[in-house]
């Protein structure tokens, strides 16, 4: 994610310490998004939820630490003496903000400004605004279709019953309108796998469906290469496509939270929901700029730069810590 500048050695440089959910889209692409605008900082990556006391990385103690959603790792970090920047990465209608981090961290929340809903309250507790990505264009030549599908969270048998159903049926269709269906997953890879059988054993080629674990690929450069996303309603989806004024089509929401989210994301913005595979409208990606759902958030008290602001805390944590 970062790079040594050449004047600084990697030795001398103040160690960062990133954890997060590798099974949580949000908690996933928050830490890589604010990770990408660390590059003076010496960046780890640690144990996520499970460690046990000592499990954190060998070598220095980190300078500072980035806890993505994982109680029990901010807990240990505070412990050893080191500063935590404790962030709620993903949206959860019941979440009680000011308990969640453990006292003695700075606690942030994903919170976009355009998002109907309370705001969080408590000591120490602030809204990071949008989390975006890096880059912010698309690719100008662009083909294919991105499904974006988080079960993070999500009861065993609503997931399978949309992965064995609504999901092949609108990957199979993506793949045969679009030429190419990349379906990226945050948890539960092999039920996803199992239903789709073969059809996801042609990777490569005309009409095929490519299954991708979101941990081990770059989710935004598969956004930015793509000309229709369908995608869970996760922060992470959201954000994504308004950094970028792309069309998002939400897939059905599953579960608790993600019902709760598309319903206040459609309160400020009019995004359609993929209910019918055949609908031609689905794979239409629109090409005029007046089409754009997002504009109508132009007025908005909201901006781009809430990974750079965490970043920027981070960054001061490390070198004067609280």
């Amino acid at each position: 994610m970062s790079t040594t500048p050449p004047d600084v050695p990697a030795a001398t440089r103040h160690r960062l310490l990133l954890v997060a959910r590798d099974g949580a889209l949000d908690s996933l692409l928050a830490g890589r998004r604010i990770a990408a605008h660390t590059g003076d900082l010496c960046l780890t990556r640690g144990p996520g939820p499970g460690a046990r006391p000592g499990d954190e990385p060998d070598g220095p103690r980190p300078d500072v630490a980035l806890v993505c959603d994982d109680r029990d790792a901010t807990a240990r970090l505070l412990a050893l003496g080191v500063p935590v920047v404790h962030l709620r990465s993903g949206h959860d209608p019941g979440a009680a903000p000011a308990d969640e981090a453990p006292a003695g961290a700075l606690h942030r929340v994903h919170l976009p400004g355009w998002l109907p809903g309370p705001r969080p309250t408590g000591r120490d507790v602030r809204t990071t605004g949008t989390l975006a990505p890096t880059r912010l264009n698309r690719g100008r030549t662009r083909a294919g279709t991105l499904l974006l599908l988080s079960l993070w969270g999500v009861p065993e048998a609503e997931a399978a019953a949309f992965v064995d159903g609504p999901m092949v049926a609108l990957a199979r269709e993506a793949a045969r309108r679009t030429g190419h269906c990349d379906i990226v997953h945050d948890t539960a890879g092999a039920l996803v796998r199992a239903a789709l059988g073969p059809d996801a054993a042609a990777a490569g080629t005309s009409g095929s469906i490519t299954v991708h674990r979101a941990a081990e690929v770059d989710v935004d450069a598969l956004h930015a290469r793509a000309d229709v996303c369908l995608a869970s309603p996760t922060l992470a989806a959201l954000t994504l496509a308004q950094a970028r004024h792309a069309p998002l089509t939400l897939l059905p929401p599953l579960g608790a939270a993600q019902r709760d989210l598309a319903e206040r994301a459609r309160g400020a913005v009019s995004l359609p929901e993929a209910t019918d595979p055949a609908d031609p409208e689905l794979w239409a990606a629109p090409r005029d700029p007046a089409a754009d759902p997002w504009r109508e958030l132009a007025a908005a008290s909201d901006d781009l730069r809430g990974a750079q602001r965490v970043a920027r805390t981070l960054r001061q944590l490390s070198f004067a810590p609280l």
